[in-house]
């Protein structure tokens, strides 16, 4: 029972330090800030292949448990407001911060690796 007790809390350790993608929500978002945490926003279009493409290499950088970085996936279509603040012109785009500070962007990479080098400059 004590291994399966110490199993269950090193799993959860991991899983917290991984990569998590959400639904973007302002005020989720506007908290996770607040608290200095590393953030990223994905402009993702359902229509885009590369949005699509992005979508894949993130959710493979997930097993990575020492990138414990949020992306909140933002609809390019609707959120107009959050593009214009941003300055983003172009879907397929992530827009990395610490806390409040834009720290990185990239935009149409769709391989892992870059995808993982600007996402760590938020750690």
């Amino acid at each position: 029972m004590k291994y399966l007790l110490l199993g269950a809390i090193l799993m959860a350790a991991s899983q917290a330090m991984a990569l998590t993608l959400k639904p973007y929500n302002a005020s989720d978002l506007a908290a996770a800030q607040a608290k200095g945490a590393p953030v990223a926003v994905h402009f993702h279009a359902d229509w885009c292949p590369t949005c699509r493409a992005q979508t894949q290499s993130l959710d493979k950088l997930k097993a990575k448990t020492d990138l414990d970085v949020t992306v909140f996936v933002a609809n390019y279509d609707t959120e107009k407001t959050l593009k214009a603040e941003h300055k983003v012109v172009t879907q397929s785009t992530l827009v990395v911060f610490k806390g409040k500070q834009e720290v990185s962007r990239l935009a149409g990479q769709t391989a892992p690796e870059p995808i993982e080098a600007v996402l760590r400059k938020a750690l």
